[in-house]
């Protein structure tokens, strides 16, 4: 099940002949000022494809240049590709990645395009945040700019709450309550996926339990062999034997699971608000959302896990000009309004106003300080560290008894990586 590893030469390979198949190359698609006229934007969610394709038609509109998405939905083999893509000549004029320890790799690696005048100009017009800037910076540069911003929040299905008489828990004792109620009835309390996704409920069991702790497993100041590592896992496996999860390996799609009520509840970012209303859910009336109680009741500030997404151009673009100016019209607020709307959720751009009063109430607490702010741990974690982790985690859900073995197998990727640093 956990062959990501071994498969990677092959994954690579393929990539490169695909480049050559359908590269981003620049083809005859010039103005007469000599910069493209098309872009394509390589991402890995091929789902979101038509909400591209609506930014694409509104740029062609408003700066002469249209995008048009090339969606994968498998996340090792757009990485791969993407990869492939450093070393041939058929590039991708833009790009999607993630932020922390993969955007750093590439960075260090001399890939990826600079942005620190875009950002500059950004945040003294108000279309991005100086706080959002620290997620994007390396060696006192930016790179990239966001793609989208999500908090990490849990998402319901109101029916099933409400024919339980279950209201959205603020504490965890009131969670584990529900769990508890909904388990009875025969309804899995709670979503989780041994692939990609694996790292979710470690994530949130730890930010909810001592946050200190989970940001110094980022830096190497703490091991994943600790007594609270350890205790987080064993609640975790816990909550596993109790039944109060779906199938981890289970292939049907989240939603689909939350909207026939087979689970009644799972933790997803904001974005995750798109594939609700995909199923012809309405917020509000069929499902919901509520920021997730810290399992210790003396923090009482809640923690929320937080992602930006990057939007990245190659430091050897086909039109390193042409794909500039679009990561600057992107971060603008037309584009933004566009963008974070037609897909229901939060925007990077602060004049955006967010018409669900659901998530407006999130991303309005979350910006106002409401809520401690955790990295996801997808970006926070090292690139080398979160390969190994995101296997572990994954057998652990196979084999819950050897979560010791894998916190093991997880500091081993730690202490090679910090090793001399």
């Amino acid at each position: 099940m956990f062959v990501r590893a071994r498969v990677l030469t092959a994954l690579v390979a393929a990539a490169s002949l695909a480049l050559t198949a359908c590269g981003g190359d620049s083809g005859d698609d010039s103005g007469s000022s000599g910069t493209k006229t098309e872009l394509k934007l390589y991402n890995d969610k091929g789902a979101w494809s038509p909400f591209f394709e609506e930014l694409g038609k509104l740029s062609k509109e408003q700066i002469g240049v249209s995008m048009s998405p090339v969606g994968y939905t498998d996340e090792p083999t757009y990485s791969a590709f993407i990869k492939a893509s450093f070393r041939t000549n058929n590039k991708p004029d833009l790009f999607t990645w993630s932020t922390g320890g993969r955007l750093e790799e590439i960075v260090e690696a001399g890939q990826v395009a600079e942005t620190t005048d875009l950002w500059k100009e950004a945040v003294a017009a108000g279309d991005l945040s100086k706080e959002l800037e620290a997620t994007y910076t390396y060696s006192g540069k930016q790179y990239c700019v966001p793609l989208n911003i999500s908090y990490w929040v849990m998402f319901y299905n109101k029916k099933v709450l409400d024919q339980n008489g279950i209201q959205p828990p603020t504490t965890w004792a009131d969670l584990m309550s529900a769990a508890d109620k909904l388990k009875a009835k025969g309804i899995k309390p709670f979503y989780h996926t041994s692939v990609l996704f694996s790292f979710v409920w470690f994530q949130q069991l730890l930010i909810g339990t001592d946050p200190d702790l989970y940001n110094k497993l980022a830096t190497g100041e703490a091991k994943y062999t600790d007594p609270g590592v350890v205790a987080v896992m064993e609640r975790w496996k816990k909550m596993i034997d109790d039944g109060y999860f779906s199938d981890a390996g289970s292939k049907e799609d989240p939603a689909v699971q939350l909207k026939t009520g087979k689970t009644a509840m799972g933790i997803f970012g904001t974005w995750f608000n798109t594939s609700m209303t995909q199923q012809g859910l309405k917020p509000g009336s069929d499902y919901g959302m509520f920021v997730i109680p810290n399992v210790d009741p003396a923090k009482t500030k809640n923690t929320v896990a937080f992602e930006s997404g990057p939007l990245c151009s190659l430091a050897k673009a086909p039109d390193d000009k042409a794909s500039m100016n679009y990561m600057k019209w992107w971060v603008q607020q037309p584009a933004q309004e566009k963008w974070a709307n037609s897909r229901g959720d939060v925007s990077a751009n602060p004049k955006v106003t967010i018409p669900d009063p659901g998530l407006a109430t999130i991303a309005k607490a979350a910006g106002g300080g409401e809520y401690t702010l955790a990295n996801r741990y997808f970006e926070a974690a090292p690139a080398p560290v979160l390969t190994a982790a995101l296997d572990a985690f994954g057998a652990f859900m196979v084999d819950p008894g050897s979560y010791l073995k894998q916190l093991q197998n997880i500091q081993k990727a730690a202490d090679e990586y910090w090793k001399g640093r």
